[in-house]
């Protein structure tokens, strides 16, 4: 498949590309009038569009065939510590994209020393990444929400599991998760977590677990994570 392009709004009629994308389509690609391309959502559906109008300022096309995305059987959601340096997160969300996950939520935890996320940012990172890894599905990105808020939410039915550094814990993630499941993975700031937050994290029925015998960044550590849990679905 040739360049990925997105417009949310799809479903609603918006049959037109944003100014950044019409650029990239007629300047940078070459594409005029009557040429193919394709398009998605962000929610599940490529589209495969005529170029009706190649204005820079806004290329409108119309619609000739739509398709959904291949459905996966599992679903990855990792609630992650965000670093002190922006440009690692950022790595990670843009890997962990490619790689494949559904949901990016950020923790405030005790030793979390950043303590704001730049959401246009990220998004603007995941995008990136869902295009060209030739994806349909945007993944969630939540904002931050603190340690305490969070496990507090019921995740009855989904493999929770919590990273921790710990040389009694020999438990591997990949012995541990089965595929086809719904799988939330903790992972701390730099400074780990708590042994505080790790007992409210097994009390609320997650599973303490090693991500391998070295001790890994925080961005390595969430990027470890979502590639062992799409290995265990292949």
């Amino acid at each position: 498949m040739e360049n990925l392009f997105y417009q949310p709004d799809l479903s609603q009629g918006a049959l037109f590309l944003t100014p950044e994308e019409s650029k990239h389509c007629l300047k940078v690609l070459r594409k005029k009038q009557g040429d193919t391309i394709t398009l998605t959502d962000g929610a599940g559906y490529f589209y495969e569009a005529l170029i009706t109008e190649a204005t820079i300022s806004q290329c409108r096309f119309s619609i000739q065939r739509k398709w959904q995305e291949q459905l996966k059987k599992y679903h990855i959601h990792l609630a992650i510590s965000p670093t002190k340096n922006p440009d690692r997160i950022e790595w990670m969300v843009e890997k962990c994209v490619e790689i494949g996950i559904d949901q990016i939520t950020f923790l405030s935890c005790k030793n979390t020393e950043r303590k704001s996320i730049k959401s246009d940012r990220m998004l603007k990172v995941a995008l990136s990444a869902m295009k060209q890894s030739v994806r349909a599905t945007l993944p969630v990105l939540s904002p931050l929400t603190s340690f305490q808020d969070f496990i507090k939410t019921d995740y009855s039915e989904t493999a929770k599991f919590i990273a921790y550094v710990d040389m009694e814990n020999p438990t591997h993630l990949m012995s541990l998760a089965k595929p086809g499941k719904h799988y939330l993975v903790l992972v701390g700031p730099e400074g780990d977590f708590t042994q505080q937050e790790l007992n409210a994290a097994l009390h609320k029925g997650f599973t303490k677990i090693s991500l391998g015998n070295h001790r890994l960044r925080t961005e390595t550590a969430g990027l470890a994570a979502c590639l062992m849990l799409n290995l265990v679905n292949t």
